[in-house]
Order: C-alpha cells, then structure tokens, then sequence
C-alpha cells in the first residue's frame, strides 16, 4: 500500500530537524520538506536526507504558491504540518482536497497550540481534522512572561542601551520587587497556571480570570474589569477566537492601574494595538508600559504601532521557542498526524 504523504511546511529548528523527520518516516509516512525556512542548513539537510525524503521549496505565506505545491502533479498530500502559522485559509482547503488528487488532505497538524492560522469552519466543511500539541509550551511561555517582566521593572533595555553608548544611567527612583505586585492573568490553561505557580514562588501576590468556570489553585476574579482594576502586571493567555478578539481595547485599559503593566505572549489580535500605543504615548493614561511578543501582523506583514515606543518592549514571537518546548511539540505533532492517519484518533487533541 502506498505510503501516507506529508508535508513539513516548516520543519523544527537546529538539530531538532533530524529528530523530527526521524519521527515522520519511523511512522511509515512519505515525507516532504519545505526547505524554504530552513536557510544555510538547507544543503546539509539534502544531504543527509536525499535517500529518505523528498524536497519543495515554497514561500509558506504565499497562499498561490502553497495551493499550487499541494496539487503539484496530481499527487496531492494526506498531511500538512506547520509551525510557525501559516495561513491556512478556505482556497487552499478546498484545492488540497480535490477528490482528483491521488491524496486528498485530511490531518493539519500544528506543532504548537495556537490553531487560529487555520480556517476552521473550511475544514469541518471539507473533512479535515486539525490537531495540536496544546501545553507543549507552558513552561516555556510561563519563563519568558516572567522575563518580559523583569525586564520592564528593572528597566534593562534602557540601562543596556545607555551602558552600550558610554553613559552610566543611574535610575531615578528604585524599583519595585516582585513580591510588592499583584499579577493577573487572563486565561486559567496550561501556560496561565504555570505561570501562576512561578509567580506565586516568587512571592508575587497572583489572581486570575477565566471565562470558563474552573478551580485552578489560584484566587478567581469574578470579571475582567475587576482582574484590570485591582492588578498591578497583567498577563494575557488566551486563544485567538470571535470572542477574544480584540478582547484589551481602549476601554480595558484605562481600567487598568495607574502604572500598570500589560504582557500579551498570547496573540496579537487579542489586545487592540492601536490603542495600546496610544495609552503608552500618553504618561497619563494607563499602563505605563507593555511587553509585546505577538501581533496582529506579523512574519513578512510585521507591523504595529507600537514601533519606536520606549515603554513597549517588543519581540517576534518567541515566547515558547525553547529546546525542549519546541522538541516536544514537533516530536507529538508527528506521533498525532501518524495517529490520524492510520484512524487512531483516541487521545489525540483536536480542534473542534
């Protein structure tokens, strides 16, 4: 019987591309690579992988270009998986599973837990089944929230930058420990009650907010505007959906505390940035400053208003890419795409 085929649109990064197509084909499956992203690693990558895999080189946001590699020749492809977002909209859905190709799309796999890159209303309607590795980058993201904090309170892109020019930039008053804030998080999941769990150890006063009814070990604010108003650092971990989008606009922030502080690791649609760049122009308006790692263009579209705010501190994307949070959802994506495709879903997270 013919062998499952899959495309990597984008493969795990370093050394991790080897663990990752080790996976695919151990499982059985037909691999293609997408060398596009992989850079100077792209010739060693065919070196060592010619006599297993097949290569494509396509531009992963080109939406023309993806929809033609997927019906390239007739063959078509069983599997998808992405990392870093791809759009995957309704056209290209629909041309992946013409019943012409010899293999009609029916798994998109993410290695990650953000599935809103995926039109999930097109692929209910064309049977496709979307799965994800959902905490894979808890820890991870939990980390570097934690990070983005530290450095707004201790103001270290401003003593960096000034120590890099020669100048000894003393501060003007001294900073607050963690101990001495209340954080609040927006969203109970895996990565918001990690984060809880480090924040609490370091002796931050932690509340959350949840839509959903949960009991995490972690004090429940009954609304957002009370978690806005009574929390000193808020931390947006929520899914990108109709109902969280645009979820912190102008009216939420101004119920923040004065001084305030606003961390979205989470993703860009969720907080207007417009807004937000207005409220940090403004010394008068809360937060007084933001740290940033996803938005609402981004890749080759990046753009934000935010751009050239001292008090935005600002990063592409990378809260979760760490070794081991990027090994385990690359590795689990592939053990849940070959699942899917030999029609063993049970205990396979999919996207309804």
């Amino acid at each position: 019987m013919e062998r499952k085929r899959v495309l990597m649109l984008d493969a795990a990064p370093g050394e991790l591309l080897d663990r990752e197509l080790e996976r695919l084909v151990g499982h059985g499956l037909a691999v293609t690579l997408n060398l596009r992203r992989l850079g100077d690693r792209a010739g060693a990558a065919v070196d060592r992988w010619a006599d297993r895999v097949e290569f494509t080189d396509v531009d992963l946001f080109d939406e023309a270009a993806l929809i033609e590699e997927v019906v390239r020749g007739g063959r078509g492809y069983d599997a998808v998986k992405s990392r870093a977002s791809a759009p995957l909209r309704a056209a290209l859905l629909e041309a992946a599973t013409d019943r012409a190709l010899a293999h009609r799309l029916r798994v998109v796999g993410r290695a990650g837990a953000g599935t809103d890159h995926v039109d999930q209303a097109a692929a209910a309607r064309h049977g496709v089944t979307v799965t994800h590795t959902p905490g894979s980058n808890a820890n991870a993201v939990a980390e570097f929230a934690l990070a983005q904090l530290l450095a707004l309170t201790r103001r270290l892109a401003p003593y960096n930058d000034a120590a890099h020019q020669g100048r000894w930039s003393a501060p003007t008053a001294p900073a607050v420990e963690l101990s001495e804030l209340t954080l609040g998080i927006v969203g109970l999941g895996r990565i918001g009650l990690a984060l809880a769990e480090r924040a609490t150890a370091l002796g931050m006063t932690v509340q959350g907010y949840a839509r959903r009814p949960t009991h995490p070990p972690v004090r429940r604010v009954e609304s957002l505007d009370a978690l806005l108003a009574t929390s000193d650092v808020v931390s947006l971990h929520l899914p990108l959906t109709p109902q969280t989008e645009g979820l912190i606009g102008r009216a939420e922030l101004a119920r923040m505390r004065p001084g305030s502080i606003l961390l979205n690791t989470s993703r860009g649609g969720i907080v207007d940035e417009q807004a937000l760049a207005d409220a940090l122009h403004d010394p008068a308006r809360t937060p007084a400053a933001a740290a940033v790692d996803t938005f609402a263009h981004e890749h080759a579209a990046f753009a934000s208003p935010l751009f050239g705010l001292p008090n935005a501190l600002l990063t592409p994307h990378v809260a979760g890419m760490t070794r081991s949070a990027m090994a385990e959802a690359a590795l689990r994506c592939a053990d849940h795409i070959a699942a899917l495709l030999a029609g063993r879903p049970d205990g396979i997270p999919v996207v309804a």
